[in-house]
């Protein structure tokens, strides 16, 4: 079964601030995160740095063909270091940019990332609803980004607010850029047990975004939302079969959030539940897990990596 990874990160070191509060990293893996130190990374990862390499040793380890990397704006642009990770690694990793979208001038931004070859743009749009304002994403400067995207086949990484709160947003550059790949994470922010995704239908409102042709889900994050609950994430499995059953299983692809929800469960850990789910079909876990990815990407040419027994087995 091809594993590709549709929403992982990767930083050199989280050094920013975002709606007025510090993000930075620490040593043993410990950020300093909007006023609290909280684990950001497992702590044998004793460096500030989320590094390619540590990550494709875990990807080699899990079997896990390829990995889209997304960015957030809690750990600041790293358009320098996705470049340099791109040239070193282009049969490994699909890499997203990201702009200032807080100020205006970010156009030329994204056209600086086309040229420079980003393959996707990032925009964590649940991160524009700040203290001081939204950032509308049918702006006139965002429609134009859009168009320009579209016009040069970059796609989408986009993560929306809970609920329907961008829905309406989204349904504007749909319908603008019918053309422009979009992929959108977190499995639509679905709700933790105690209040189940399929019962809001604001969640349902933003899954049924990728009933449009060029629209896909992706669960980056998945098993934290569900942290509470725990491996094997059986609400998890169901968030994904209600997704399917709205938009149908080709429509979504399996994401990680790479480092972060690594802190609590290893990085096969977050597929393995869904290998292992008895609620899922083997061809739905096939299209969900990397087929779906490697169309939605255009992923060719992907490496077979063998499995490698534990010393413990």
């Amino acid at each position: 079964m091809i594993i590709i990874d549709a929403h992982s990160h990767l930083w050199l070191r989280q050094d920013t601030t975002w709606n007025g509060q510090v993000i930075r990293s620490m040593k043993n893996g410990r950020s300093m995160f909007l006023g609290e130190e909280v684990q950001m990374l497992p702590p044998f990862m004793i460096d500030e740095g989320n590094t390619a390499e540590v990550f494709l040793s875990n990807m080699n380890y899990a079997q896990v063909s390829a990995a889209v990397v997304v960015q957030e704006f809690i750990d600041g642009l790293q358009n320098d270091y996705l470049a340099e990770v791109r040239r070193r690694y282009p049969d490994r990793f699909v890499v997203c940019g990201m702009c200032d979208y807080f100020h205006p001038g970010f156009f030329a931004q994204a056209s600086q990332l086309v040229a420079d070859g980003f393959q996707g743009i990032a925009i964590p749009a649940h991160r524009l609803l700040t203290d001081s304002g939204r950032v509308a994403l049918n702006s006139d400067e965002m429609m134009r980004m859009f168009r320009m995207m579209e016009q040069h086949n970059v796609f989408l990484s986009i993560t929306l607010a809970d609920g329907d709160t961008q829905v309406g947003e989204m349904e504007d550059v749909i319908a603008e850029c019918p053309q422009l790949r979009i992929a959108i994470g977190h499995m639509g922010m679905a709700n933790p047990p105690a209040s189940p995704p399929w019962q809001d239908a604001g969640w349902r409102a933003q899954i049924r975004l990728a009933r449009h042709e060029n629209v896909m889900i992706e669960s980056g994050g998945i098993t934290w939302l569900y942290n509470s609950e725990f491996y094997p994430f059986p609400s998890a499995v169901r968030a994904i079969r209600e997704a399917a059953s709205l938009v149908g299983a080709d429509k979504l692809m399996w994401g990680s959030d790479y480092p972060r929800t690594i802190t609590a469960i290893t990085y096969r850990m977050s597929y393995d539940f869904v290998v292992k789910s008895k609620e899922l079909s083997t061809e739905e876990k096939t299209l969900f897990l990397g087929e779906n990815a490697r169309r939605f990407y255009g992923l060719q040419q992907l490496v077979e990596l063998p499995y490698i027994k534990n010393m413990s087995e």
